[in-house]
């Protein structure tokens, strides 16, 4: 247990998640606190009408809320397909 640890593989597996995690919630952030500021600070155009019954105010919140669900889609793909996998063989060296 103590080899595997200690291994370089295990240590690189640990970083790439990390750095793909931290990628993930930097674009997160931005989207939701980009959204935030420009509610904040420009209050005219978010309040423009988009449509009969939607504001651009609204679009922009639906976005923030689509960005998130995309973003924990394209996390989930990818600890299926590239985590779970080097987990595994990882395992096997136990």
């Amino acid at each position: 247990m103590e080899e595997v640890l200690n291994s370089e593989r295990f240590k690189n597996l640990i970083k790439r998640r990390w750095r793909f995690s931290y990628s993930m919630l930097a674009v997160l952030f931005f989207v939701y606190y980009g959204y935030v500021f420009t509610i904040s600070l420009n209050k005219e155009f978010v309040a423009q009408r988009v449509g009969s019954h939607a504001t651009v105010g609204i679009v922009m919140f639906l976005g923030v809320i689509f960005s998130a669900w995309l973003l924990t889609i394209i996390y989930v793909v990818w600890a299926n397909k590239v985590y779970d996998k080097e987990v595994e063989e990882i395992k096997k060296m136990l």
